[in-house]
């Protein structure tokens, strides 16, 4: 199962490190920025336990690349919009969205966009 993490901030980043940690196939879709600084120093991940750092995946709005069997959307909901449509191209008919966010908004705007 191949698996996209939106978004590489605390959420994202703890659910995509521990998947990862795990041996599954994660690739985290991040700005053009983060995207060079992880590329080259590695996703660094600080929880209660340690400190650790992982040479991680990652794409930008710029990478093109088969449909993710898994979405894992973790942005922050003023930037749901703008992800949902910069994700597209990595989303398929078959591709599962998981939106973890606060609230219950964005629920009904993922369906509205990939129903």
């Amino acid at each position: 199962m191949r698996i996209l993490v939106v978004g590489a901030g605390g959420v994202g980043g703890a659910y995509g490190t521990l998947l990862h940690e795990a041996g599954r196939d994660v690739t985290f879709f991040v700005r053009p920025a983060r995207a060079a600084r992880i590329r080259e120093n590695g996703l660094t991940f600080i929880s209660p336990e340690a400190e650790r750092t992982n040479a991680v995946q990652c794409v930008t709005v710029d990478d093109q690349s088969d449909p993710f069997d898994l979405v894992i959307l973790s942005t922050k909901a003023y930037g749901l919009d703008e992800a949902l449509s910069d994700i597209a191209p990595f989303v398929g008919p078959d591709t599962t969205i998981i939106p973890v966010l606060n609230g219950m908004s964005h629920i009904d705007r993922v369906s509205e966009v990939y129903p």
